[in-house]
């Protein structure tokens, strides 16, 4: 290392490592990031493990074509979660218009 005048250095140092992420941390990610169900969830996530939303469809885009491990039964694992989610979301739809239609069948019965 070379130094000019008092306490000055000409060395270059090395800039900042990259993150290494496993394939099991991707996948725990890409679970939980499908499981979230509330407004904001999702977001919390990645801000509580300081991603980015893009990082994550890099992952998914990966598992779908199949450069990480177990590609196949991870992404139906992962797409069954989706779906699962879905479900529910509109099985709660269907209650909701049942019981519209119910309260309104009892409005047209009164007159």
């Amino acid at each position: 290392m070379t130094t000019i005048g008092e306490g000055m250095k000409t060395e270059v140092t090395p800039g900042i490592k990259r993150r290494y992420i496993s394939r099991e941390y991707k996948m725990k990610i890409l679970q939980e990031y499908d499981s979230c169900t509330r407004v904001g969830e999702k977001g919390e996530l990645l801000r509580r493990e300081g991603l980015y939303s893009s990082s994550v469809t890099a992952w998914r885009r990966q598992l779908l074509k199949g450069n990480l491990d177990n590609q196949r039964l991870l992404a139906i694992e992962v797409e069954n979660q989706r779906l699962k989610r879905e479900l529910e979301i509109a099985q709660k739809v269907i209650d909701v218009q049942k019981k519209i239609l119910d309260i309104s069948e009892l409005g047209l019965n009164r007159k």
